[in-house]
């Protein structure tokens, strides 16, 4: 690679890391950078003069490369990854990308017009960093672009809370509920926007509807059979004493699905080693059960007692040392 472009790569990672993007992040679109990079070089293409269809070309380009090596296409959010890369270099090296649209319709004209202040609002008198003014002007020029191209320029003034729905609509499928929830964040953005400038009647962001997201919630209910196998193999690894005792609770957990009061209540005459059973006092209706105590569990709580468990006068099962 010539040194001009080696230096690229290092001002494009420069100002990735500056920017807070993750190493993955960077890393990866560094390489797609470096790979575009040596697309142009084999075609004789200075960088600074490439087009947004030249980009295209190279990313049809590449998703032809990435099936012969590969054997199947790629999946279908992919072609965003390379895409993002290449565009934040182009971004470093022609100092804005896309590159300024000509206007070929009265809807352009007023899309441009709109865009051009918002974008100047968003930095100089908001302050967002440029990696959220680039996602809200992404969203802005679709959202124009979708609006203008189906009602006319003089549609935003009577631009109601069903075409606010029919966009979100159409921009909801095959979107997890946080992209759909980071969507209409940016379309709210815009309206308020919108209506601070006295382009619309009403302010409609209130109206834009995003799926409620809570803490957790992409953490799984359950795990798989052979999670928890995964699980109990790499626990047993750990003979401390403290590895002991997380074996003897996590055996008690995965075979009787005990919750953890269960547990911190168990006590030592809970385990009938001669009729090898276990009782449980339950915690939400102070019922008693009697289970078999199954091997593995006997195993691992026995092997606690001997090795792991500290020195103690408390009768309950799991001890933590004071």
């Amino acid at each position: 690679m010539p040194n001009t472009d080696c230096e690229l790569i290092a001002e494009l990672k420069a100002a990735l890391i500056t920017q807070r993007y993750s190493p993955v992040v960077t890393g990866n679109y560094c390489a797609y950078a470096r790979g575009f990079l040596d697309y142009l070089a084999r075609r004789s293409i200075p960088i600074a003069e490439v087009t947004e269809a030249q980009v295209g070309y190279y990313l049809h380009h590449a998703i032809t490369m990435f099936r012969k090596r590969h054997g199947r296409p790629p999946g279908p959010c992919w072609h965003s990854i390379p895409r993002s890369g290449i565009h934040a270099l182009l971004r470093l090296a022609q100092g804005r990308w896309p590159p300024a649209p000509k206007a070929t319709c009265a809807a352009d004209t007023l899309r441009f017009t709109i865009c051009d202040e918002y974008e100047i609002w968003l930095r100089e008198e908001r302050g967002l960093a440029e990696r959220s003014i680039y996602a809200l002007m992404w969203e802005g020029r679709n959202f124009l672009t979708w609006q203008l191209d189906r009602c006319g320029v003089e549609c935003l003034m009577e631009m109601s809370v069903g075409d606010i729905d029919r966009y979100m609509d159409m921009r909801s499928p095959h979107q997890t509920r946080k992209s759909v929830k980071d969507v209409a964040e940016r379309l709210r953005s815009l309206l308020r926007y919108l209506h601070r400038t006295r382009r619309t009647a009403i302010d409609l962001s209130p109206h834009v509807i995003a799926p409620l997201l809570y803490a957790y919630e992409g953490v799984p209910s359950i795990l798989e059979r052979d999670q928890i196998a995964a699980v109990l193999e790499t626990a047993s690894k750990d003979t401390t004493p403290i590895g002991l005792r997380d074996q003897a609770i996590l055996q008690l957990l995965a075979t009787y699905g005990l919750r953890s009061g269960e547990i911190r209540n168990l006590k030592i005459e809970d385990i009938d080693w001669r009729t090898e059973s276990i009782r449980i006092l339950h915690t939400k209706t102070r019922a008693c059960s009697y289970l078999p105590l199954m091997a593995p569990v006997g195993e691992a709580i026995l092997t606690y007692l001997r090795s792991g468990r500290p020195q103690t006068d408390a009768r309950v099962l799991i001890a933590t040392e004071k």
